[in-house]
C-alpha cells in the first residue's frame, strides 16, 4: 500500500539520535538545529526520559480517563511551579491542533458566541476550527471555511477594537512569536490593548504557545514578555520531547462542567511520564538560562554577517532573513554541511528551533557552514 502522498522529503532517512544530533543509516552524523519543528526539547534520547518512558510503559501504558491517575495531578503541579500560571486549570490532550480546538471550544461554550478574530499568517493546527484560524486558505477546505473567523494584521489595535465591539467574538487567538508564519511578533502595546479589550468585551484571549512554549522563547512562555493575563493557553510541541502530548491551561476563573472536553488517549499515563521527564529536566539542567545564553551568543554571530538582512524571533526560536529564497541554501546544509535547518511561508526565512541544550559550539559549527554557503553564492 502506498502512502498518501503528502509530504515533500528530503532524501535523509535518521534511524537514530542522541542529544542534538541525528545519524542515518549510513551512520553519517547530522546537527539537528530544527528539533523536527521545535519538538525535541531535552535533546534526542536524554537518559532520564528514556528511563521514565520504560519504566512507565513496562508497568502501564495506558488506561483511560475514567480512572484516577495521578500522573496527571504530578504534571499539572510541576507544570504550574515552573511556568508561573498560578491556579490555571490542566486539561490533557494529544497535540497542538487538539490544543487550540479544545482552547477555541471552552470560548465558545462559555461566551455563548462562535465568531473567532486571528492574524496574518498565524499557523494553529490542521483540525476544524484551528485550521479555519490558520492564514492559509490552501489547507482549509470547504467544511472547515464554515467557522466564522476574521484575519487581521498584527498591530491593528482599531480592527480589533471594532470586531470585539460587534458582540460576537468567542475568542481571540495568537501566537506571540508566530512560528510557520515566519517568526514575527506584535509590538507589547499591541498585545496588551488587545488583553484588555478582551476583557472588556467577554472575548476569551487565547495564547497559543504550542511551539513558543516550554523555555523556547527565554521564559517558560512567550506571552510572559509582556503585561497580559491569557485566558487560555495552548501547549504541545516541546512538552513531550517527541511523545505526543498536548494541553491548554484555563484560567481559575473558568468553571468545569462535566462533559464539556474529553479525549481517549490524552493524559495517558506514558503521556505523562514523558511530560514528566522534560519538565524535571527543564529544571535540573537549567534549560531556559542556556536559551537566554546561548541565544544571546547566536545573535551576536548573526548581527556580524552581511548577507543577514534581519535577525527575528526570541530565545532558541530564531529566524534569519535573507534578500533570497532559503530552499538551496537549506538543502545545501543539510546534504553538504550535515545540517537540519527549517522554513517557513517566509520563503526568504531560515528558521533556527534547536533542543534548548545546544552548545556555543554547535553554533559555531552552524556559522562556519552558513558563512561557506553565503561565501559561494557571492562568487
Amino acid at each position: 500500500m502506498p502512502l498518501f502522498d503528502v509530504y515533500p522529503l528530503y532524501n535523509v532517512t535518521p534511524v537514530s539520535a542522541n542529544g542534538i544530533h541525528v545519524y542515518d543509516e549510513n551512520n553519517t552524523e547530522y546537527l539537528d538545529l530544527y528539533g523536527g519543528h521545535a519538538v525535541i526539547s531535552i535533546g534526542h534520547a536524554h537518559p532520564k526520559y528514556v528511563e521514565a518512558i520504560t519504566n512507565q510503559v513496562s508497568a502501564l501504558g495506558f488506561y483511560s480517563n475514567a480512572i484516577q491517575n495521578p500522573l496527571q495531578v504530578e504534571l499539572a503541579d510541576k507544570l504550574e511551579a515552573l511556568s508561573g500560571c498560578d491556579g490555571y486549570n490542566l486539561f490533557l490532550c494529544n497535540s497542538g491542533a487538539e490544543a487550540n480546538e479544545n482552547a477555541l471550544k471552552v470560548a465558545s461554550f462559555k461566551t455563548d458566541k462562535s465568531r473567532v478574530v486571528a492574524f496574518k499568517n498565524g499557523f494553529h493546527g490542521r483540525t476544524s476550527a484551528a485550521v479555519a484560524a490558520t492564514d492559509n486558505p490552501n489547507i482549509i477546505a470547504p467544511i472547515n471555511a464554515q467557522q466564522k473567523v476574521t484575519i487581521l494584521e498584527f498591530n491593528d489595535i482599531e480592527g480589533v477594537k471594532t470586531e470585539l465591539e460587534k458582540g460576537d467574538v468567542c475568542a481571540v487567538i495568537v501566537e506571540f512569536i508566530q512560528g510557520v508564519g515566519g517568526l514575527d511578533q506584535a509590538t507589547a502595546e499591541f498585545y496588551e490593548q488587545v488583553d484588555a479589550l478582551c476583557k472588556a468585551n467577554n472575548t476569551f484571549f487565547i495564547a497559543d504557545e504550542v511551539q513558543s512554549g516550554y523555555g523556547r522563547s527565554g521564559k517558560f512562555f512567550a506571552f510572559q514578555h509582556y503585561n497580559v493575563t491569557p485566558d487560555v493557553i495552548s501547549i504541545a510541541k516541546g512538552m513531550g520531547n517527541g511523545f505526543p502530548i498536548g494541553g491548554i491551561l484555563i484560567h481559575p476563573s473558568i468553571e468545569a462542567k462535566y462533559g464539556m472536553l474529553g479525549t481517549t488517549f490524552g493524559g495517558n499515563h506514558l503521556a505523562c511520564a514523558a511530560g514528566l521527564a522534560v519538565l524535571n529536566t527543564i529544571e535540573d539542567e537549567n534549560l531556559i538560562d542556556n536559551v537566554n545564553n546561548v541565544s544571546e551568543y547566536f545573535n551576536s554571530i548573526a548581527k556580524t554577517i552581511p548577507q543577514i538582512k534581519n535577525i527575528k524571533g526570541r530565545g532558541l526560536m530564531l529566524g534569519l532573513e535573507f534578500d533570497f529564497e532559503v530552499g538551496d541554501l537549506r538543502k545545501k546544509l543539510i546534504y553538504d554541511h550535515h545540517i537540519f535547518t527549517g522554513g517557513a511561508s517566509n520563503k526568504k526565512l531560515l528558521r533556527i528551533l534547536p533542543p534548548l541544550t545546544i552548545a556555543k559550539e554547535h553554533v559555531d559549527q552552524f556559522f562556519k557552514a552558513l558563512k561557506k554557503e553565503l561565501e559561494a553564492v557571492e562568487v
